[in-house]
């Protein structure tokens, strides 16, 4: 079986490797850090998370939730870590960061296939098996090397992060816990305004002096990411109808809703640190604490991490890659992960594990495979291979983006709800079915929380 090369160690890097490993290749994960850092990463621990913690819904009967389960009946490393890592956050998947990363670190490095080479590679050859999974940052010379191989230009966006402040720094006697509608428990801190506070808050955060972009560039926020300013900016009450809305909280003082809340999510599984949920930002430091000092309860944060913003860069996809996560037109190399137009850590696995198994296969000579009909991963990689690409834009796993029920079972079941749990239980069923045929190995954590 010939060797593998997967280069990046993010999401997607390490879950290729991890699955071309499982699958009994030789696969040698090529990770730059620390010899080379990017913009936004702090450590040179494998599948580092830079933005918020949370893998996001993992309720039973939603379509991020069906991605999960896709991916843990299918052994994926990635997913395994996170439940082993898991901190409090309601319906939403969420995960200690540190953790999570040492953990999936010492994983790959204690995997007998896996050779981890710390250092930037530069270039691809293509009598070699390669999974490019470089994510949104790839280093210039690699982006230079991904825009000749592609033939064409690198399309791109720019991605904002939250701030995290210290758990201690909020005052308890304002921000109360709760989850929206109580769901998961009271798992999330949540910082009321009244009708005046929001008004001063909102002046002050539309009126913020920026962090200037780069010359002679465009901007194009991702839809599903864009900073709190400039959301703001789309109207005064945008933000109480979006991250800030207040409904399915009841302030204990009042016993009514707010007039808008700010949620706060548990970082870490110590639950000393807390990230503003949707408050990703492009505003300068100073004036980010100044602004958000005047969140209720926040008037004295102390902040571990200011929000920032990073320039991402995708291909597009659709001109280049099959389902099978291949190259048209040159079939040793395969794109996984961010890069190829996924948005989302989870989506990110997804596309890995896909290259990864199919790297292995093509390595030992098999038939590649593509994922079934019905399944959130095959939504995923049918939207990047075979979408309109007049305006490809990055996506998250929806019921959009699902093969639709037929006409007879959209008829029978009415309601919306049902009709996303029934799509969710087919789907499961042909996943389990097509695993069966398709897979027969599981593999288990080596190393320890």
């Amino acid at each position: 079986m010939k060797k593998i090369n997967v280069i990046g160690g993010g999401f997607a890097g390490v879950e290729a490797a991890w699955q071309a490993a499982r699958a009994g290749a030789q696969v040698r994960l090529f990770e730059m850090r620390p010899v080379k850092q990017t913009p936004a990463h702090r450590t040179d621990k494998l599948a580092e998370i830079v933005c918020s913690n949370s893998l996001k819904s993992d309720e039973p009967g939603s379509a991020p939730y069906l991605l999960k389960e896709e991916l843990r009946r299918a052994g994926s490393l990635v997913m395994e870590v996170a439940a082993a890592t898991k901190v409090p956050a309601g319906a939403a998947l969420a995960v200690d960061r540190h953790k999570f990363a040492e953990l999936i670190t010492r994983e790959i490095e204690s995997n007998p296939n896996i050779e981890l080479v710390r250092e930037e590679a530069k270039e691809i050859r293509e009598d070699e098996i390669t999974i490019i999974a470089t994510g949104p940052l790839s280093s210039d010379a690699l982006t230079a090397e991904i825009m000749k191989i592609t033939g064409s230009e690198q399309l791109y966006f720019y991605d904002a992060i939250a701030p995290i402040v210290a758990a201690d720094s909020v005052d308890r006697s304002v921000a109360f816990l709760a989850a929206r509608y109580g769901k998961g428990g009271d798992d999330y801190l949540n910082c009321p305004f009244n009708e005046e506070q929001y008004a001063i808050f909102y002046d002050a955060l539309i009126n913020a002096q920026s962090v200037p972009l780069q010359r002679f560039e465009d901007t194009r926020w991702f839809e599903a990411c864009l900073p709190i300013e400039e959301l703001a900016r789309r109207g005064v009450d945008t933000p109480r109808f979006g991250p800030m809305k207040p409904v399915g909280l009841v302030d204990p003082r009042t016993g009514r809703e707010p007039y808008a809340a700010v949620q706060l999510r548990q970082e870490n599984l110590m639950a000393d640190a807390y990230s503003l949920v949707g408050f990703q930002n492009h505003l300068r430091y100073g004036e980010q604490a100044r602004v958000l000092r005047l969140i209720p309860g926040m008037e004295r944060a102390e902040f571990i991490q200011f929000g920032q913003i990073h320039r991402n860069t995708y291909i597009c996809s659709p001109r280049v890659l099959a389902a099978t996560m291949q190259m048209r037109e040159r079939p040793n190399i395969f794109f996984a992960g961010q890069i190829t137009g996924v948005e989302g850590y989870v989506e990110s696995v997804a596309m890995g594990w896909l290259a990864g198994v199919n790297a292995a296969r093509l390595a030992a000579g098999d038939v590649l495979i593509e994922a079934p009909r019905l399944s959130a991963i095959g939504a995923l990689a049918r939207y990047v291979s075979r979408t309109e690409t007049k305006n490809f834009q990055p996506v998250n796993i929806t019921f959009a983006l699902l093969e639709p029920l037929a006409e007879d079972e959209r008829r029978r079941v009415r309601r919306k709800r049902d009709r996303h749990e029934l799509q969710v239980n087919l789907a499961l069923k042909e996943w389990d079915a097509w695993l069966q045929q398709n897979q027969n190995r599981e593999p288990a954590l080596q190393a320890s929380v």
